[in-house]
């Protein structure tokens, strides 16, 4: 299948050659789309110099921090007009691990959405304080209850899509970011009959640079899962 990899960044000097280097090295084959909000450390430019030398590197270049959810959706909208059969995405700061990128390709090829999941085998988490820990396993929890969902790990980052689901949702009213942002798009899946599984995974927390992590953050994707419900009872926002 034609893969493309969506990488969001900001700030992410430290971290994005080498992601590169560790993603070829395991799926020789696999385009990646960095997609960065003007990061004012270079990024980009490290980026556009590997590019000389890398035809499966693509880079989209946006003004200013747009925010993860709009980079992902603008990466989805490039991999739909390029054709490709298969979208990925992960964190640019190796918390999620790619060494696990075979495993995504082969639950794939049997459902429409893969999910790196940390909580479907137990808590699988690196390097986050317990607070953190608590937060993030309750928001799942309260991600299931509200919104009917079956997943455990709704507001994980590491994903893999058939292109045929991203096609049938509207990637241009979705604004949300960071964990809504995750759920949304599960829950727009989901409802569409997709085809949905998770897959253990262990993420660790970042060792370089800084975490985008933010109390708006957990606000905006509390106030999302009830959208989302009212907004299906009401028949509203389906697409």
């Amino acid at each position: 299948m034609k893969s493309l990899l969506c990488i969001p960044t900001y700030n992410e000097r430290e971290n994005i050659l080498r992601m590169i280097d560790a993603v070829h090295g395991v799926s020789a084959q696999l385009h990646i789309l960095i997609i960065d909000d003007g990061s004012p450390d270079g990024t980009a430019g490290l980026v556009r110099s590997r590019q000389e030398t890398d035809p499966r590197l693509h880079l989209i270049e946006r003004e200013g921090k747009l925010g993860l959810g709009t980079a992902y959706c603008r990466g989805f909208a490039f991999a739909i007009e390029q054709n490709y059969d298969v979208v990925l995405q992960m964190d640019a700061d190796f918390s999620h691990d790619p060494q696990d990128l075979p495993r995504m390709f082969e639950a794939i090829e049997n459902n429409d959405v893969v999910i790196g999941s940390r909580y479907i085998s137990g808590v699988n988490v690196i390097n986050w304080p317990m607070s953190r820990l608590l937060l993030s396993w309750f928001a799942n929890l309260y991600t299931r209850v509200i919104t009917g969902m079956p997943i455990a790990d709704a507001t994980g980052g590491f994903k893999c899509f058939r292109i045929d689901v991203l096609r049938k949702i509207d990637l241009t009213r979705i604004k949300s970011n960071g964990y809504a942002f995750q759920i949304e798009m599960n829950y727009r899946a989901w409802r569409r009959g997709a085809r949905m599984k998770e897959i253990p995974i262990i993420f660790t927390d970042r060792v370089s640079g800084v975490s985008k992590m933010s109390k708006n953050i957990v606000y905006e994707a509390a106030f999302l899962v009830w959208k989302l419900k009212l907004a299906t009872l009401f028949s509203f926002g389906r697409n």
